[in-house]
């Protein structure tokens, strides 16, 4: 049955010098906003122990635009500001339900900046998108497709480290399920091989991060040397941050490539439920575990098999894979790290990891 999802499509856009103004003005008074209303529900909760609603926060931002000091606010769309209140409306609902931390302050210095507009604060028309308090339509790169019929709903300009500016836009779609396939695939993860099938294939870690050290060490080594405040320092800072970006482009389409595969390919995908943030203390590997960006596959499979009517089974993290015999079931007692390949007692020859990988899909099948 098809599925009806809403889905952010991403585009790259250059903005006009007007157009870079308004957004960079809209980023100042959104920053500003957040802080003073994180500012005022801070000392609420501290003075008396009263929590502020989302509706006591907006009637105090009508009063801060009706102050000489903050009528500058008057001046943007007022639909970014009322959303940033939202959003830290949310990001409250999750402290208090112990699902994150406690909302942080936004930093001038932090060169990232984004804005939300919902459907009153931008117009679609003939594929172009106009902005609040904008004359002309933005100049999108469209690199693929909307939906036909699209009619988005909320639409977020966002700025990165190295400056480029992309547009997100939220529309509505009803997305095919895949035809039904016999095939099932077991998942094992690694740092040497980013993934084992259990179909015996292995898919090399393309150490996107390890490629570019070099070239990201130069870059760091020369923003160390310039002087704080300089505008050399601001040249030098985008340099790093352009080393960032390449290295996360180029991570994120790799996982997007096999992600989809893995699930065009296979009807179910069965995966450790491995806890990464845990594993990322492990000082030695914490680097090479963050490059291999594990969680940010399983993120992609678990939405991708939602949409196209796949399996996604997680199998327990302390499931010993590694240890037990795909061939007869026995645990192995001892199997140090550096053992990549061993014989069991029943004859069988294994791959550590093509092992490890069939026993996660025997597990995964057993417990759906």
């Amino acid at each position: 049955m098809p599925k009806t999802v809403k889905r952010a499509y991403k585009f790259r856009f250059y903005p006009s010098p007007a157009q870079s103004a308004e957004l960079t003005r809209t980023f100042g008074c959104v920053r500003l906003v957040w802080n003073k209303a994180l500012d005022a529900r801070t000392r609420a909760w501290a003075a008396d122990g009263r929590s502020t609603t989302y509706v006591q926060a907006s009637a105090a931002l009508t009063e801060w635009k009706r102050s000489d000091g903050l009528a500058f606010l008057n001046e943007v769309s007022s639909v970014p500001l009322q959303q940033a209140l939202r959003h830290q409306q949310a990001a409250f609902a999750a402290f208090f339900a112990k699902r994150a931390g406690y909302p942080r302050f936004k930093s001038r210095k932090k060169s990232m900046a984004s804005v939300e507009y919902t459907r009153s604060a931008f117009r679609w028309r003939g594929g172009q998108l106009t902005l609040a308090k904008m004359a002309e339509p933005l100049d999108i790169r469209w690199s693929r497709q909307l939906p036909e019929s699209a009619n988005p709903s909320t639409v977020t300009v966002s700025r990165d480290a190295t400056g480029r500016w992309f547009v997100s836009v939220l529309v509505e779609e009803t997305i095919e399920p895949l035809p039904l396939i016999d095939a099932m695939v077991g998942v094992d993860v690694g740092l040497s091989s980013l993934a084992v099938l259990s179909t015996g294939e292995k898919i090399a870690n393309p150490r996107h991060e390890r490629r570019d050290r070099l070239k990201l060490a130069r870059a760091q080594r020369d923003l160390a040397r310039k002087q704080i405040g300089s505008n050399n320092r601001q040249k030098a800072r985008r340099r790093v941050a352009r080393v960032y970006a390449r290295i996360t482009d180029r991570r994120t389409d790799f996982l997007h490539k096999l992600s989809t595969r893995l699930i065009r390919e296979n009807q179910v995908i069965a995966i450790e439920d491995l806890s990464v943030r845990n594993m990322v203390t492990n000082h030695t590997l914490a680097r090479a575990i963050s490059d291999a960006s594990w969680g940010q596959l399983r993120s992609m499979l678990d939405y991708k098999a939602d949409w196209y009517g796949r399996e996604l089974v997680a199998v327990d993290r302390w499931y010993p894979s590694s240890k037990v015999c795909s061939a007869c079931g026995v645990l192995t007692d001892q199997l140090p790290l550096q053992v990549r390949q061993w014989t069991c007692r029943c004859g069988a020859v294994h791959d550590r990891d093509v092992n490890a990988a069939r026993n996660i899909l025997a597990a995964g099948l057993a417990e759906r």
